[in-house]
């Protein structure tokens, strides 16, 4: 089995010149897909770097491949061990993760021009996603409405017509006590209608709670994983 295995397999020289140009371009790719990454976003220093010097590292593993059937496979398993020793990230981090992947393994096949144009053209669909503000592109509507209300008040649909009014859908997801008893505190799951009437809502819902405390966050959403 592995005399057929290495039989099957070539083997050519690598040129130092096109290698260091298709390093040279991948860095560049990379620093750019950086660039894009860090646009209205919150990054790490870490995860920054590592996408810009990740074109270059898949960049030279296709290359030292150069069609040998062996070190294919074996770099295949390298990058499965990778997946399973990371945590998971959002799915935006992963997606930049393969694009970096992938301009690597384009570039380090030699198509560079190829690489650039895909490094392009993606970039600018992202920058005008990322700058999209309106519509199912742009901020997000769900909101989590915390509520206070007095122990002796029925807070079992007190709410309902003011956030039907303000809102296209909303869950009680929580009541706890506080203050020892004399409190409930009530956690709304919304989706606003209108993310600038935030402060009507807020006001009207204070003429029904006694003027106590109320709180709109985001809602918690798992980091957007995959």
């Amino acid at each position: 089995m592995f005399d057929s295995l290495y039989a099957t397999t070539s083997t050519t020289s690598i040129e130092l010149l096109p290698l260091l140009t298709s390093i040279a371009a991948s860095l560049a790719l990379g620093f750019a897909l950086a660039l894009v990454y860090c646009f209205r976003s919150r990054h790490t220093k870490s995860f920054v770097m590592t996408l810009a010097i990740l074109p270059a590292i898949v960049c030279v593993v296709i290359a030292m491949v150069n069609g040998n059937v062996g070190a294919g496979v074996a770099v295949a398993g390298a990058f499965s061990l990778v997946r399973f020793r990371s945590a998971p990230g959002s799915a935006r981090d992963i997606a930049f993760i393969f694009l970096a992947m992938c301009v690597g393994l384009v570039a380090g096949m030699g198509y560079i021009l190829c690489a650039a144009v895909v490094t392009a053209v993606l970039c600018v669909v992202i920058l005008a996603y990322q700058a999209i503000s309106v519509g199912p592109l742009g901020e997000s509507a769900d909101r989590s409405v915390r509520i206070t209300v007095p122990e002796d008040l029925d807070f079992s649909d007190l709410f309902d017509d003011i956030f039907d009014r303000y809102t296209t859908y909303h869950e009680l997801v929580t009541v706890k006590t506080t203050n020892m008893g004399s409190l409930y505190k009530l956690i709304y799951n919304v989706g606003l209608r209108d993310l600038s009437k935030q402060k009507a809502l807020v006001d009207e819902l204070r003429c029904r709670n006694g003027n106590l405390e109320i709180a709109i966050a985001h809602q918690e959403s798992g980091n957007d994983e995959l």
